[in-house]
């Protein structure tokens, strides 16, 4: 995937996770502020190499699944 797709696809998932909030707001009442946000791909199995702290990952499905605290 080229820096131009992976930039595409990744304003993509911001709107769709947008809406996702829009539909549940619970979702961003569980981010503290300031916090960084990534999207991990659905079939990211290995969760312990991600790493806790201020970013927050979110596995995308059909919906957003947070997977760290």
């Amino acid at each position: 995937m080229t820096k131009k797709e992976k930039t595409i696809r990744g304003i993509g998932l911001s709107f769709d996770f947008i809406r996702e909030i829009i539909k549940d707001p619970k979702i961003i009442e569980s981010i503290p502020d300031n916090t960084n946000i990534d999207f991990i791909e659905k079939d990211f199995t290995k969760i312990e190499k991600v790493k806790p702290g201020k970013t927050k990952y979110f596995k995308v499905k059909s919906v957003f699944e947070k997977v760290s605290n």
